[in-house]
């Protein structure tokens, strides 16, 4: 049979978090655990509520009129699996309510992120029972040479049309694909890329990994779907960190010590080597230099200004470490056409993705 992964994307309305009233009457969070007393975190957004709609909400829609409003800008949890370090539950929570209170309230997830969603119920409990969460339900497939992903997409809209599911979306479809589920009339809004019946639709996306710009994009084009980006600042090698930073001698630059590192390594391998690399960070850092922020900020901004991108997802450390300044930077960047055409001649410059790995999500299906 063909493995189907579930994956879901919560929205979180602007809220205030009050312990006292999440807790239940025993004082435990769902697992039954007896959690520690934790201050009140009040979520606010910003001063201007029409201002930061205007830039940080995108509202994705199905050709059947569902709807899902999402921040720009998403909080990716595989972080949260293990192999960024070892995730305290309180402490994670507390960061996502930090998060949340930043305005940055959309959080992706799925069952094999370690307690990714453990985290985000306890999380959701924590604030006020008549602001609940929206969700979303996304599926992959794995093995096209089976078909039923079809019958598993089926069935999920079925429970859709019962009311338990409120949007149901895709991740790493490719587009051939994508037409095969338009066709049988599946209503999806994404596929994290989005189908006429579709909600939004999830891909890997970067100033590296420019292929959804091609084939994909003409489908979201023609069919009024959008993408939700990940991978967009390649697992943090899109930072000042990896700037002039040499890693083929040992220990001379900084570890490619997380999955993600490792993975979007070999990205840049395959799209033009480590020296290209650094011509594209040095242009993305005198761009940043220009309007006094961070090259991954620039590296989001860029991304989210490309046609049919309705989001960019960001992986959260939660515990760890943060980056809510540097996050709500992208939201007032504005890119200007001098900044566009730099980065993306640089972009230019290496290997078309789409011929040396293939469509979206093909990177998955290789042998």
């Amino acid at each position: 049979m063909a493995a189907t992964v579930q994956r879901l994307l919560f929205s979180t309305p602007t809220f205030k978090s009050d312990g006292a009233r999440a807790r239940n009457a025993r004082g435990r969070d769902p697992a039954g655990l007896r959690r520690r007393q934790t201050p009140t975190v009040r979520c606010v957004g910003t001063a201007d509520p029409a201002a930061a709609a205007a830039t940080r909400k995108s509202t994705v829609r199905s050709g059947g009129g569902d709807a899902l409003e999402i921040c720009r800008v998403l909080n990716g949890m595989w972080q949260t699996s293990g192999g960024w370090g070892r995730i305290d539950r309180d402490a994670a929570v507390d960061a996502m309510l930090r998060y949340a209170d930043a305005g940055l309230g959309t959080f992706d997830m799925a069952d094999h992120y370690g307690p990714a969603e453990d985290l985000y119920g306890i999380f959701i409990n924590r604030v006020r029972r008549d602001r609940p969460a929206e969700m979303l339900n996304e599926v992959r497939g794995w093995d096209y040479s089976n078909s039923g992903y079809l019958d598993a997409l089926k069935h999920l809209a079925d429970l859709k049309e019962e009311g338990k599911i409120k949007t149901l979306a895709l991740t790493n479809f490719d587009t051939e694909r994508l037409h095969i589920i338009v066709e049988n009339g599946i209503p999806v809004v994404s596929n994290q890329a989005l189908t006429k019946a579709l909600d939004p639709y999830q891909v890997q996306h970067s100033i590296v990994d420019m292929r959804p710009q091609q084939r994909m994009a003409e489908l979201c084009q023609l069919t009024g779907v959008k993408l939700i980006t990940y991978g967009t600042v390649m697992g943090g090698l899109l930072s000042e960190k990896f700037l002039d930073a040499n890693i083929s001698i040992p220990f001379a630059g900084p570890p490619l010590n997380t999955p993600s590192l490792q993975k979007y390594k070999r990205m840049v391998d395959a799209w033009g080597g480590w020296n290209l690399f650094q011509v594209l960070l040095q242009t993305l850092k005198k761009v940043a230099t220009k309007h006094g922020v961070s090259i991954s900020t620039v590296a989001v901004r860029y991304i989210l200004d490309q046609p049919s991108v309705a989001g960019s997802m960001i992986g959260v450390r939660l515990g760890l470490s943060d980056h809510i300044q540097d996050t709500n930077a992208i939201f007032s960047l504005v890119l200007d056409d001098e900044d566009m055409n730099s980065i993306a001649e640089v972009s230019k410059k290496g290997k078309d993705l789409l011929k040396v790995i293939g469509d979206c999500g093909d990177e998955y299906r290789r042998a």
